[in-house]
């Protein structure tokens, strides 16, 4: 047996376990880092920490006090907050108490949010502040098993009914600290008597129509991924993460597993609009982020640089291909001779590349980061191999909800751009007839919350989890993932086409690109609607004639139409003639999880975008040949 059969092998049955180790084995170590807004109100945030020692003792009161609260083994406690310290602290003591965390995202409305702590039976609601409170407290007559909400900011929760029903946080873990006066042993025994097959989670997926469905995953399956992620050696004690994912999704949640096996420090800091403010400061050396982030960063620094003039863009478009080049020629003779050899030719128009363009990007991400993971959607390759070339490298992944976020993830030093890399360990995997990629492991769920008829469509008898992609393994075990089974669309002259593909290619070669969506399902021809990114064409407008007015007045503009037809031409040059779109429309506004057009975790939700812009659709097919 190899030492990572080992590892994986000889897990202990939950997180919980792991995280009682972790505080036992290195008590005085930096654990977490998290923001403090300046006392003035105004400026930069500053940064404290908390060691493993000290989230313990916030760990043991919110499981204490949950306890108090009369929350027994697998009674459900729901969260919905914002990421933050606060948030993981308090899933620790929910696993800790022995129960099993339901997760929420905050930006879930009133109705759906009542769905879900309804459909889970939560006993106990963990909200971030009043708002969320608020939610609750609307549809409170619906929810007759929800006790308590504890509110972790306080401001302005009030209690309205004066029953005890609303508490905060520090209420709470004050409760915990009295009870464990009583009952020391509590939490010890609570975790010491958790098992493999016990609730642990509820994520619900955000779906793309109808009730999203709980994916339940036991303490099993987030003890396997803290494992295998330590195996597989992508970080070690020594990183430093940034962590601002939603922890209310999958992805989020796993990186908290594998950080207490791992023991490195992680700033959390859940605004997205701090991201780029932060990472100066944080100076991280590993962060995962999903793939809308580094497309708006390279269309950022693109148009940055169309902004500076024409020489300066020409030198920017210069590197980004001399960096294309350089990523596919060190991967290649990476993959042939296991040595990232570069031609003297290359190798000299990527230094000076470098001097001009890729040392500022890598400043920009802090200086230290050793590589990202990207995750929840495809990477278009050309913006990988942009990054790739640029020093900055991005490991694709790949996992759904139902497999506990991690399934593939590409190796550190041999990573393929283009591919979600291999299998973690212990997991098994193979392509069915149709191109399906199956799994079967310890991370995979136990099924949908009280919907066994849906459970039964993917998860069969003996294990094999059917994910709804279509992939291709190498012989060397790297997964490419060409769709999503319900996604390829098929013409009415018969050709099967992946819109993803087409639309990658679409975000690598026009910076302007926000969102895409390819359309031609049943049609004689494909056609395309575009979102465009608001800052970086408003900049545009300034500089052509077209500064004050309105992001929808300037796409609505012949300037704009022209424009983005040059890219469309651009793109259309390396289609099939069937792959090609004919005809475009930009929308009048971005897409955003506002108006439901994308999930939390910003995945396009196709049915919504298409029923919301049907007259624009139609508008395109007008007078064309239907099947």
């Amino acid at each position: 047996m190899t030492d990572t059969q080992t590892l994986i092998e000889n897990r202990p049955p939950s997180v919980a376990t792991l995280f009682l180790e972790r505080v036992d084995a290195t008590p005085d170590a930096e654990a977490y880092r998290m923001p403090v807004p300046p006392a003035s109100g105004s400026g930069p945030d500053g940064w404290r920490s908390l060691t493993w020692g000290q989230a313990a003792t916030r760990v043991y009161a919110i499981a204490a006090g949950l306890m108090d609260l009369g929350v027994r083994p697998e009674e459900r406690v729901a969260i919905a907050a914002n990421t933050s310290v606060d948030w993981i602290l308090s899933d620790l003591g929910v696993l800790c108490a022995g129960a099993a965390t339901t997760t929420v995202y905050p930006s879930t409305n009133a109705d759906e949010t009542a769905f879900i702590l309804a459909d889970s039976g939560s006993r106990v609601l963990i909200a971030e502040d009043a708002g969320q409170l608020a939610k609750a407290r609307e549809r409170r007559a619906e929810l007759p098993e929800l006790a308590h909400v504890v509110v972790i900011d306080p401001a302005g929760a009030v209690d309205a009914g004066g029953d005890g029903w609303v508490l905060s946080l520090a209420d709470l873990e004050k409760r915990g600290a009295a009870y464990l006066e009583q009952h020391p042993a509590a939490v010890t025994d609570a975790v010491a008597a958790l098992t493999r097959d016990q609730l642990a989670t509820l994520i619900y997926t955000s779906g793309t129509t109808g009730r999203p469905k709980g994916v339940r995953l036991p303490h099993d399956a987030w003890a396997y991924m803290a494992r295998a992620i330590d195996a597989v050696g992508l970080l070690d004690e020594n990183d430093v993460q940034y962590l601002w994912l939603p922890l209310a999704h999958v992805f989020g949640k796993v990186l908290t597993a594998g950080h207490i096996t791992v023991g490195h420090v992680t700033a959390v800091d859940g605004r997205v609009d701090k991201i780029i403010e932060n990472l100066p400061v944080v100076q991280p050396t590993y962060m995962a982020a999903v793939p809308r982030i580094f497309e708006k960063v390279y269309n950022g620094v693109a148009a940055k640089a169309r902004e500076g003039g024409g020489a300066k863009y020409k030198i920017f478009q210069w590197a980004a291909q001399v960096a294309r080049e350089y990523a596919k020629a060190s991967q290649n003779s990476m993959r042939l001779t296991g040595a990232p050899t570069v031609p003297v030719s290359l190798r000299t128009k990527h230094a000076v590349a470098d001097r001009l363009v890729y040392s500022k990007l890598r400043e920009a991400f802090g200086g230290r980061l050793r590589a990202c993971v990207s995750g929840s959607a495809a990477l278009a390759p050309d913006i990988g191999y942009f990054f790739a070339g640029a020093g900055i490298h991005i490991l694709e992944g790949y996992g759904l909800t139902e497999s506990s976020a991690a399934s593939f993830v590409n190796p550190g030093e041999s990573y393929r751009t283009g591919t979600v890399g291999k299998a973690l360990p212990g997991l098994e995997v193979r392509i069915g007839e149709d191109g399906e990629i199956l799994l079967r492991g310890p991370g995979i769920m136990q099924g949908y919350h009280g919907l066994p008829e849906q459970t039964a469509e993917v998860l069969e008898p003996d294990g094999w989890f059917h994910t709804g992609d279509i992939g291709e393994l190498s012989p060397d075990g790297f997964l490419k993932i060409t769709d999503r089974k319900k996604d390829l669309i098929k013409t009415s002259g018969g050709k099967y086409i992946s819109p993803a593909e087409v639309e990658g290619q679409f975000k690598a070669v026009c910076p302007f690109i926000s969102n895409v969506l390819v359309i031609g399902g049943g049609r004689n021809f494909c056609t395309a609607l575009l979102a465009l990114d608001e800052p970086t064409i408003l900049g545009w407008a300034e500089e052509n004639g077209l500064g004050g007015k309105s992001y929808a007045e300037v796409v609505a503009t012949e300037q704009v139409r022209e424009l983005i037809d040059g890219f469309v031409s651009e793109v259309n040059a390396g289609l099939q003639r069937w792959q090609q779109i004919r005809r475009f429309r930009v929308l009048p506004r971005d897409l955003d999880i506002e108006h439901g057009d994308l999930t939390p975790s910003l995945k396009l939700k196709r049915p919504v975008v298409e029923r919301a812009f049907a007259p624009l659709i139609e508008e395109m097919y007008a007078g064309s040949r239907e099947a």
